[in-house]
């Protein structure tokens, strides 16, 4: 059977059948998947099908998997957290839209996976590129490495989240679906107070124009109808403009774009003379070094940042080996 992946979004106008692609994003959207997955799950469905000269994924199975994810392994020389990504997707597809379970891979060629250290950055190294930014990056830029946000948390963040009072950020749904409570820097507090009340003009213009509703996740907004318009609810870095979303057609006011920090990022590290790789992420791999070595206890330095297992916060004790530095050189003698 041959599949036009192209055709896929068509069928549901027409009031045929939904296609597969439709009803791998309905499924994906039941289940709560975030617009970010969903987008990458279809594209890696998409690519496995062209693959296989467009034969329907359920005309295929465990043999095509495993050469495809070994193509993608040994031909594209891809990294192992993207192989691992597209098993996903694929898994996804076969058993929650398809209802086909794929036997054990064993026959799949591995990624080989690197032991790396993260990239961090000095204390100075901060500052300096901090220095080179303002307005809304700057802060953006600052949240990763003052209370330890990853960047979409800190784009999603919501008013009701930022308590002034107890200088305390309420990250919500972060990695693996968890809340959890960091640190409000008293640096940051008083730039974020400024763009909870430029968020409040933007919100209060909204409605005066007939709009002001906000993406609720999880069904929330069938159970909580008023609550998307409730200033508490809405985005503190909104978007400049409103925009439809591609999920139900309606237009909103979505949060910033990361692809504006990450432009402001790269600038900066220019001006700074930075020639480290530096992302929202570099920020927060330096956020729990720098804990680490201010005395702070690692099992503190795991629950700020989030992480699941201590093992992932012991990769920073690496960082602070230092490369040798506490020994001398034989050279040097």
């Amino acid at each position: 059977m041959i599949y036009r992946p192209e055709n896929a979004d068509m069928h549901v106008a027409r009031g045929r059948a939904p296609r597969l692609l439709d009803e791998l994003r309905r499924v994906l959207r039941v289940k709560h998947y975030s617009l970010r997955t969903e987008q990458i799950y279809v594209d890696w469905t998409r690519r496995f099908i062209l693959a296989n000269g467009r034969r329907h994924p359920r005309d295929m199975g465990a043999a095509e998997v495993e050469a495809f994810l070994s193509h993608l392994a040994v031909q594209g020389n891809v990294a192992a957290s993207t192989q691992n990504q597209a098993l996903s997707a694929l898994l996804f597809l076969y058993r929650e839209v398809l209802g086909i379970e794929l036997p054990w891979l064993d026959g799949v060629t591995r990624a080989k996976r690197p032991t790396r250290v993260p990239t961090v950055l000095s204390r100075d190294e901060v500052t300096r590129l901090l220095a080179r930014m303002d307005g809304r990056p700057w802060l953006l830029a600052s949240l990763p490495y003052g209370s330890g946000l990853r960047l979409m948390e800190a784009l999603r963040l919501r008013v009701k989240d930022v308590d002034f009072s107890r200088n305390e950020i309420t990250a919500r749904d972060g990695k693996g679906g968890k809340d959890r409570r960091t640190m409000l820097p008293r640096t940051l507090a008083d730039p974020l107070r400024r763009e909870v009340e430029r968020a409040h003009h933007l919100h209060e213009a909204d409605l005066r124009a007939g709009f002001g509703a906000v993406w609720l996740p999880h069904a929330l907004a069938r159970k909580y109808p008023a609550a998307t318009r409730e200033f508490g609810w809405q985005y503190v870095f909104p978007s400049a403009h409103r925009s439809r979303d591609p999920r139900d057609g309606q237009e909103r006011r979505h949060h910033f774009d990361d692809g504006m920090l990450a432009r402001a990022l790269k600038k900066a590290c220019r001006e700074a003379g930075i020639v480290k790789p530096v992302s929202a992420h570099t920020l927060r791999h330096s956020f729990a070094t720098h804990l680490l070595e201010s005395g702070s206890d690692i099992r503190t330095v795991q629950e700020l940042p989030g992480h699941r297992d201590v093992k992932t916060t012991q990769i920073y004790t690496h960082v602070l080996n230092r490369g040798g530095q506490d020994a001398t050189s034989p050279l040097d003698r």
